[in-house]
C-alpha cells in the first residue's frame, strides 16, 4: 500500500504526528509511506526509517510571490505520479487539503466538526471524527490510523520508541556538552512573544540548578536574549545556531530540556528525553505528561478554540516550581 501523509507545518505539530509512524509500520510492514512537508521543516523527518520519501513544498512562499503557485502545482503533480492508494491530510487546513487532493484520488482527513478550517473537510473522501480540543498527539494518531483500519492507543504511545534520528550532525555541539555536570537544554523562543518564559527567570533556574545549561536560539532577538542570560549566570552557555539535524543530536544527548510550548521542546518527548514544558496561552493538552515529561502551566484559562495571543500569564509562572521539577527529574 502506498500512503502519502500531508503535514506541512509547524515543527511541533510534525513531531506529534510522527509518533504514529512506528505503529503504522508495525501493523502494515509492506506499506510505503511518503511525507509532504514545507521544506524548512524537512530536517526533522530526515533519517526516519519509517518514511520512504520526504517530499518538500514551499507553500509559504506564495504569501510573498503569487506567481510561485505554478511551480508548486507542478511539483505536487509530479509527486502524484507515485499513484498513492491513500493520502491523509493530518493538517486540516484548506491549503493542506488541496495539496492532498492533488496528490491522490482517495483522501482522508478530519470531519468538519473536528477541524480548524471546516471547508477543508469538503476535500476528503474518508472523514475522521476526533474532538478538536482532544490531546494533540491522540488527534494525530487517530487521523493517521483510522483511515487505515488501525487503532493506536494511548498505552502504545506511552511506551513508544524514540522516533527522531540524526546523522552527520555538527560535531561542534559535543564541545559544549560537559562530563562533570548534567547538560540542560533551554528553549527560550517560540512563534508568539506571549508564549515565551522570561529570560531572567531562565537565568535564575540555571543559577539554582548549577549545571551546564545550553541555550538554543533561532533568530537574532532570541540570540540577544540568550546572550543576556549568559551574562547573568556562569552556568549558561549559548549554543551556535543549529540546523534541525544537529538540534536533534543535542537534545538526544541532554539530561533535561526546559522550554516553552514550541517545536524543539516537543522533540525531547519524541526522543524519550526528560523535559519540562512551560505553558501560558496554549493548552497542556498539546503534550503527553509522563514520568519524565512534565508541564508547568500558568493560572490563565485557555480556550483551545480561540487562543489569546495577548495572554502573557506565562510571565507569572514561578521559577521555583520549575526548579523543583527539574531537581526531581535530574535526581539532585
Amino acid at each position: 500500500m502506498r500512503i502519502a501523509i500531508v503535514k506541512l507545518s509547524a515543527l511541533g505539530d510534525i513531531v506529534h504526528a510522527m509518533a504514529a509512524l512506528q505503529f503504522i509500520k508495525a501493523a502494515l510492514p509492506d506499506s510505503r509511506i511518503d511525507w509532504v512537508v514545507e521544506e524548512r521543516f524537512a530536517g526533522v523527518l530526515k533519517d526516519n526509517p519509517d518514511i520512504d520519501n520526504v517530499l518538500t513544498v514551499n507553500l509559504k512562499s506564495l504569501k510573498t510571490n503569487k506567481t510561485a503557485v505554478f511551480k508548486q502545482l507542478k511539483m505536487i503533480r509530479r509527486y502524484a505520479l507515485n499513484n498513492y492508494d491513500l493520502v491523509i491530510d493530518a493538517q486540516g487546513l484548506i491549503k493542506s487539503a488541496i495539496t492532498a487532493r492533488l496528490l491522490g484520488k482517495r483522501v482522508a482527513g478530519f470531519d468538519a466538526d473536528s477541524i480548524r478550517e471546516r471547508a477543508a473537510s469538503w476535500f476528503y473522501d474518508v472523514k475522521v471524527a476526533c474532538a478538536y480540543d482532544a490531546n494533540t498527539i491522540d488527534r494525530n494518531a487517530t487521523v493517521l490510523s483510522e483511515p487505515l483500519g488501525l487503532r493506536i492507543s494511548r498505552e502504545q504511545i506511552l511506551v513508544k520508541k524514540p522516533f527522531l534520528f540524526f546523522d552527520h550532525e555538527d560535531q561542534n555541539i559535543y564541545t559544549y556538552l560537559r562530563q562533570d555536570r548534567l547538560n540542560i537544554v533551554l528553549v527560550i523562543g517560540s512563534t508568539w512573544e506571549s508564549r515565551n518564559y522570561p529570560a531572567d527567570k531562565f537565568a535564575k533556574i540555571a543559577e539554582a540548578l548549577q549545571q551546564n545549561c545550553l541555550v538554543i536560539w533561532g533568530n537574532e532577538q532570541e540570540k540577544n536574549s540568550a546572550d543576556s542570560m549568559a551574562s547573568q549566570s556562569r552556568f549558561i552557555n549559548v549554543m551556535p545556531k543549529l540546523n534541525l539535524n544537529s538540534l536533534k543530536a543535542l537534545i538526544a544527548k541532554s539530561d533535561l530540556l526546559i522550554g516553552n510550548d514550541t517545536g524543539p521542546t516537543h522533540m525531547a518527548w519524541a526522543l524519550n528525553r526528560p523535559s519540562i514544558t512551560i505553558f501560558g496561552p496554549t493548552p497542556v493538552s498539546r503534550v503527553y505528561q509522563t514520568d519524565i515529561n512534565k508541564v508547568v502551566k500558568s493560572a490563565s484559562i485557555v480556550n483551545p478554540y480561540k487562543l489569546n495571543k495577548q495572554d502573557y500569564s506565562i510571565r507569572e509562572v514561578s521559577e521555583h516550581e520549575i526548579i523543583g521539577k527539574a531537581r526531581t527529574l535530574l535526581g539532585l
